[in-house]
């Protein structure tokens, strides 16, 4: 007779998980790590790619504000709407395969809260880079004229004030994927939706002054492509970098805290 112990342990078991070939003789971990990666290039260059083209379109309109004059609302909430809805269906897509983070800034942000590991981190932000690189080329040598989509400072604004702007709409978007995506609850399945709209509120007020980067992948795609890099091209790395850093900060004292004792009952069955 067998040992119920061991018929627990394999009830407990994922249905796949018995006698699973290995594909290509590939250890489950360097196998995860593949499938990472692949998730996180294709993802990145799907939401860039629709993203910048809708971007691209938007700019095309004849009375684009010059740096200094009025914004132009119909342009940056087209914009806007454009990156929040491309971010968020890639996010359902690829959540299951990859986490769906598209984002340096958001990997990095789950490597400082240990939600990923360092190494898989460094594997997907290189990935996430070289999509944004594919994605700006893309857009370009499927539209017309230069690139229209590359971000810049506008609005007056100065190179101190970009970079906290960058800094804080990467935070609000890294803030949003520990607060919906890692810290589980009956919420999280909404993550995208969240994250989406979290983008979105980020480029309309970003967009004018920064052209929002808020994404460091999607920052070099364009300048790579067009060869070019403004001196103040580094406030569309540290920007988002230190909001990472605050984001991580924030999550680790809420932690410390035991936030979840504040406001009791939130995953409640009613």
């Amino acid at each position: 007779m067998s040992d119920p112990m061991q018929q627990q342990d394999k009830l407990a078991q994922p249905s796949n998980y018995l006698d699973r070939p290995r594909v290509l003789g590939l250890p489950d971990n360097l196998r995860n790590h593949i499938i990472a990666v692949i998730g996180e290039f294709v993802g990145t260059f799907l939401f860039l790619l629709f993203a910048e083209l809708i971007a691209q379109i938007a700019n095309q309109s004849p009375d684009i504000p010059q740096p200094g004059g009025g914004s132009n609302p119909p342009q940056l909430v087209m914009i806007a709407f454009g990156f929040g809805f491309s971010v968020m269906t890639n996010c359902f897509i690829f959540f299951r395969i990859s986490g769906g983070q598209l984002n340096p800034a958001v990997s990095l942000t789950l490597a400082l809260v240990r939600a990923i590991s360092p190494l898989r981190a460094v594997l997907i932000i290189i990935a996430q880079f070289v999509a944004g690189i594919a994605a700006a080329g893309a857009v370009s040598a499927m539209t017309p004229g230069p690139i229209a989509f590359n971000n810049s400072l506008g609005g007056g604004a100065s190179r101190s004030q970009g970079l906290f702007i960058e800094m804080f709409a990467a935070a609000l978007l890294c803030i949003t994927v520990l607060f919906m995506a890692v810290e589980k609850h009956r919420g999280t399945y909404l993550a995208p939706l969240a994250i989406g709209v979290s983008l979105f509120i980020g480029h309309l007020f970003a967009v004018y002054y920064t052209g929002a980067g808020i994404n460091p992948a999607r920052s070099l795609g364009p300048n790579v492509i067009m060869r070019s890099f403004p001196n103040y091209f580094w406030i569309y790395f540290l920007g988002p970098f230190m909001g990472s850093f605050f984001s991580a900060l924030l999550h680790y004292l809420l932690k410390f805290l035991h936030y979840e004792t504040a406001n009791p009952g939130q995953d409640a069955e009613y």
